[in-house]
């Protein structure tokens, strides 16, 4: 996203807050009170979407000092410092959920993204996301992805033909789908979604750029791999999880999609303690 994107997209999020009439903090806390806060990890994981936090509380309150000693795409084990800030506490308060909510968001999927690519270890198998994101939020989570070390699919639907189940029946066959899809273009790249072997088979004689195995079996997964050539890159996706990851990366192939990267991540449990400056003594 651009910087201006992000701008409103912090505007948008503090204003849903109402961070400018924090009832709690008015009652409470004395206006212009100092305070530090601590953000630390309560749990294990990928970070991402630091500086998209530390935006949150410059856009709030400028004066805000801040020290992050951790980067995107850093690991943090369970009782990790990940900032200081120091500014007033009003202001300090008002940032704390926009910002956790984005970074704890964000850290879970580069969190989720990194056990994937960790349980493909050795194989040669890439983790890559789908468009099954926040609207909105695309941009954002597909580089949570990246900072958990896996890669990107499609970002849009102008950034390449991906030919499914609908597709193919408002087309005919497989056969004529990417045949119209190269005619309409030769710069972009046209993937085939099969649900079936025999459409597996069929796409092998179109010869799409990528071929996508959806819902296979990995008996299945690794017969196709014997017969395709390498020219086409092969991809697995659906009903794939960690605890199967393994065994389809083995089949050979080039790469597997999860959805559940960006849709079902869990966050990354974070936490801001803040303590009152001390005021000298009268």
């Amino acid at each position: 996203m651009s910087p201006t994107d992000i701008d409103k997209l912090i505007e948008m999020a503090l204003k849903e807050d109402a961070v400018t009439n924090d009832l709690t903090c008015i009652a409470t806390i004395a206006e212009g009170q100092q305070g530090v806060a601590r953000i630390t990890a309560k749990a294990a994981g990928r970070l991402s979407g630091v500086y998209l936090a530390r935006m949150v509380f410059e856009q709030l309150d400028p004066a805000i000092e801040q020290e992050w000693p951790v980067a995107d795409g850093d690991r943090v084990d369970t009782g990790s410092l990940l900032c200081e800030l120091k500014g007033p506490i009003h202001a300090l308060l008002a940032a704390e959920r926009t910002a956790l909510n984005f970074l704890q968001h964000l850290s879970g999927i580069a969190t989720l993204t990194a056990s994937y690519v960790e349980a493909l270890s050795g194989t040669g198998c890439q983790i890559v996301d789908t468009r099954k994101t926040t609207p909105g939020m695309r941009k954002l989570e597909k580089a949570a992805v990246i900072h958990g070390g896996g890669g990107n699919h499609r970002m849009d639907l102008e950034s390449g033909m991906l030919i499914k189940e609908n597709h193919i029946e408002a087309c005919g066959s497989i056969t004529e789908a990417v045949g119209k899809c190269y005619s309409q273009s030769d710069k972009i790249w046209v993937e085939v979604e099969c649900e079936t072997f025999e459409q597996f088979e069929e796409a092998i004689h179109a010869c799409p750029d990528i071929i996508l195995l959806d819902n296979m079996t990995p008996d299945e997964v690794a017969k196709a791999r014997e017969i395709t050539p390498r020219s086409i890159l092969l991809e697995a996706s659906g009903n794939i999880t960690l605890e199967n990851a393994h065994a389809y990366a083995a089949t050979g192939v080039d790469r597997i999609a999860i959805g559940a990267i960006t849709h079902s991540a869990p966050i990354l449990d974070l936490s801001m303690r803040v303590t009152p400056e001390k005021t000298a003594a009268r």
